[in-house]
């Protein structure tokens, strides 16, 4: 029999981490969200308040449920006090292997044993996490969609060492934050939508790269033709052109084939600082 949840902590109050919070305690979970910047803290803070009002005026979401959600969440520095009792630990931090799995041996020492550890990696497969922790079997990755207060998709995966246990306390949560989950039985890098969605961006590139068209046309064809809701490049900027050029830089250290490198467009944009609507200008730019 699964133990019931009912303590999650979210490593990591970015753009991903601050929602999957708000997630888990409008599903009811005594929540805490961590990170080691009092500043991002407060910034999630204030962006959490400011969503909640606007659901609140759009009738989403009644002022008691409201109130009642943020009396669950609390804002967090410490990561020892953060995990000490949690059931379920969701880490939302940057995608980058070397980095996760720092955290990931942290989360080992830190949280109960009985602690199940999670990666909302969009990419990683949660084995490479696994190894650095002595509880295997009680990771996973739950990926959540950006903007999880908006996406209602969660693909948790198995590694082959992973309890059925684990998957069946990650749909659980899934469930009670009202999102739909979906189990893939065995890892594979990038997993279902971002494999698809790769394919889709990657070409993309190599038709803006290629001169065959502009960037607002293979949207814009994209949208019309295809009936997708955002161009491939409209995509990137609202997900980020650093978290894309992480995860396809992720795949491609995992494959190691040329046609799963990140294109050097990604990469100038990256070291510019344009990442998409959060920095105000990616392909398009934002006022």
């Amino acid at each position: 029999m699964t133990a019931a949840v009912k303590r999650v902590t979210v490593v990591g109050a970015g753009a991903m981490g601050r929602q999957i919070a708000m997630l888990s305690a409008l599903g009811g979970f005594e929540t805490k969200l961590h990170d080691l910047d009092e500043t991002v803290l407060s910034q999630a803070e204030h962006e959490l308040q400011g969503r909640m009002a606007d659901w609140e005026k759009k009738q989403k979401i009644s002022a008691e449920a409201v109130e009642t959600a943020f009396s669950q969440l609390t804002l967090m520095t410490s990561l020892k006090d953060a995990v000490a009792d949690a059931d379920v630990v969701i880490e939302a931090v940057v995608e980058k292997l070397d980095v996760k799995q720092k955290v990931f041996e942290q989360l080992d020492a830190f949280a109960p044993a009985e602690t199940v550890l999670a990666t909302n990696s969009s990419t990683i497969v949660n084995s490479k996490l696994a190894e650095v922790t002595n509880r295997p079997a009680q990771v996973c990755n739950m990926h959540f969609f950006y903007p999880p207060l908006v996406m209602d998709c969660v693909e948790v995966v198995k590694s082959d060492v992973t309890s059925e246990e684990t998957a069946a306390k990650a749909l659980a949560v899934c469930d009670a934050m009202n999102r739909s989950g979906f189990l893939l039985h065995k890892e594979i890098e990038g997993f279902v939508a971002n494999r698809l969605l790769f394919a889709l961006t990657n070409e993309a590139m190599a038709l803006y790269e290629g001169g065959y068209a502009d960037f607002e046309a293979i949207d814009a064809i994209t949208k019309k033709a295809l009936k997708h809701p955002l161009g491939p490049f409209e995509l990137m900027d609202l997900s980020g052109i650093d978290v894309g050029y992480y995860a396809q830089t992720a795949v491609f250290n995992e494959t190691g084939r040329p046609e799963d490198a990140p294109s050097p467009v990604l990469k100038e944009k990256l070291d510019r600082g344009e990442l998409g609507r959060k920095s105000g200008k990616g392909f398009y730019t934002y006022s």
